[in-house]
């Protein structure tokens, strides 16, 4: 189970992660005229949104909840979290990709295509309501109802099983 000093601790490193995403959101077109910054920084996001997404799995399969075999409810409920997690994870991948494929050899160069533009803005919104929603779930998951037997978790076993 998590205990309350585990659970500042994984809250404290889930907004670090947080932080850092929205950091590189918002400063990487600054840095547009080293690529080589630019790419470790894109790298170190992605891979801290994974960790992010491996986090909150974690997290929720420690609930006590899950181990009474009410995925089903876990999944309602943070169902929205979940897909966001996917969504900006593949977005900020696929735009990445595409930036850094356009400016490594031209880095000065301005070079915006309409897809690209595209995609950075609907990164860039999709990243708003991932921080939204993930910042939410990981504040609702220190709920202590979700650790221990409840009648709330009683009367949702007895809805699933009838």
């Amino acid at each position: 189970m998590l205990q309350p000093g585990n659970y500042s601790l994984v809250l404290s490193l889930q907004s670090l992660l947080l932080i850092y995403d929205l950091f590189v959101n918002s400063f990487s077109e600054l840095l547009r005229s080293a690529p080589v910054i630019q790419l470790v920084l894109f790298i170190l996001q992605d891979v801290g949104i994974l960790f992010a997404a491996i986090v909150l799995f974690l997290m929720l399969f420690n609930t006590f909840v899950f181990q009474a075999g009410l995925l089903g409810l876990l999944c309602q409920r943070f169902q929205v979290t979940v897909i966001l997690c996917a969504l900006h994870l593949g977005l900020s991948v696929a735009l990445h990709v595409w930036l850094m494929n356009l400016r490594w050899n031209t880095e000065n160069a301005f070079i915006w295509s309409d897809g690209l533009q595209a995609l950075f803005v609907l990164q860039r919104v999709v990243a708003v309501f991932y921080f939204y929603f993930y910042k939410r779930t990981s504040l609702n998951l220190g709920d202590s109802r979700f650790y221990h037997d409840s009648l709330w978790l009683r009367n949702e076993f007895a809805r699933v099983q009838g």
